[in-house]
């Protein structure tokens, strides 16, 4: 869900529904995690405009990084890529590392 969120974020912001965006989806798995890169050439985004919506707010939609960052133990726009944006969304493999014992995770606003 988390993924699909992100993409749909990607179509909709970065290129306004237009049919003609790329994008790019990268997954890895380590021992203790699986890492999904999310790219696209888009306008960089500013990840500190980036807000779920106040979940009293109730209407549909403007939910997508607040369940991106309910799912994902970690959830951030890699800065160094300069081809647009690339997000990273990891998540730690159940008895095989946790977001706690790494440190606190990111999130997307």
């Amino acid at each position: 869900m988390a993924i699909d969120e992100a993409a749909s974020n990607i179509i909709r912001h970065a290129y306004c529904n237009r049919p003609d965006g790329r994008l790019s989806v990268d997954v890895q798995r380590f021992d203790d995690r699986i890492e999904f890169s999310l790219e696209d050439s888009g306008p960089k985004v500013n990840p500190e405009k980036i807000r779920p919506r106040s979940l009293e707010e109730v209407r549909p939609g403007g939910l997508g990084t607040y369940f991106i960052n309910c799912f994902m133990d970690a959830a951030f726009y890699d800065e160094s890529f300069t081809g647009g944006n690339r997000l990273k969304l990891v998540k730690y493999l159940p008895g095989r590392g946790s977001a706690s014992a790494q440190g606190p995770g990111q999130e997307i606003r």
